[in-house]
Formats: structure tokens, C-alpha cells, sequence
């Protein structure tokens, strides 16, 4: 249990989030050839992704800040401090690694990223967004 933070922080966070993957799974529902096409659908799934990535990001940030769990130089080396803390499963490091990897390209505008692979994501990866949302809320008194 984390009690050490700023909860209506953390709790404003974890709301964004969740509406973040509300408007996700909309996109989620439109057909691939459609939703590659209309640069609308990629832009917004690009921009939902990013964000509420840097909201998990922010989080884990927050809480080990405020209880004084060190100083993470990375954002791998947040999520193992949470790991090791019990507050996120272990097995979800380098999932949680790669999102922040994938959310570096979009920022920083590498082209290497398709439509279609913002598609793939909205369709297999938005319970790993889940997952961390539930671990966290399970974790502080919401």
C-alpha cells in the first residue's frame, strides 16, 4: 500500500488516463483500412498514446518521489524501483519500458512509426495501459 503521495494528483492522473483509453477503444473500433487512411484517427490514437503514457510515467515518478525510493535516471530504472516496491509486477518492466520507448519516437518525431503500427497498438497493447492503472489503484486509497 502507498500512502506517501499527493492523491488528488495520482487520482487526476489515473481519471485522465481512463478517459484517455475510453476515446482509444473508440478508435479501437474502426476498421483498419479506414482508420490508416484518415490521418485524424492515426493523429488522435498518436497523441492519446503519448500522453497517457507520460501520465504512467508522471505516476511512477510521483510515488517514488514522495517516498524517497531513490532517484531514477531512467524510465526502465522507474519501473523496476516500482517493481521492487511490489507496486507493479515484474514481469510488466519491459512492456512498460517499451511504451515509454514508443512514446520518445512520437515525441520526438521519428519516422519510422506507420499507421499501421499505431493500429496494431490500439488493438493488442491498451491492456498493458490497463494493467497499470489497476495495479496503482489497487495500491493507494482511491
Amino acid at each position: 500500500m502507498i500512502n506517501n503521495i499527493d492523491l488528488p494528483k495520482v487520482k487526476q492522473r489515473i481519471m485522465f488516463m481512463q478517459d484517455n483509453l475510453e476515446k482509444l477503444n473508440r478508435l479501437r473500433k474502426i476498421d483498419r483500412d479506414i482508420f490508416v487512411k484518415d490521418f485524424r484517427n492515426v493523429d488522435s490514437a498518436k497523441y492519446l498514446l503519448q500522453v497517457t503514457i507520460e501520465a504512467m510515467i508522471d505516476i511512477s515518478n510521483h510515488i517514488i518521489a514522495r517516498n524517497r525510493w531513490g532517484r531514477p535516471e531512467t524510465n526502465k530504472e522507474s519501473f523496476k524501483i516500482l517493481a521492487e516496491r511490489g507496486i507493479i509486477e515484474r514481469k510488466y518492466i519491459n512492456t512498460y519500458f517499451a511504451m515509454a520507448k514508443f512514446r520518445n519516437r512520437i515525441v520526438h518525431m521519428y519516422f519510422d512509426i506507420n499507421n499501421g503500427m499505431i493500429y496494431e497498438i490500439i488493438q493488442n497493447n491498451l491492456r498493458d495501459l490497463e494493467a497499470f492503472i489497476k495495479t496503482i489503484v489497487k495500491n493507494i486509497s482511491l
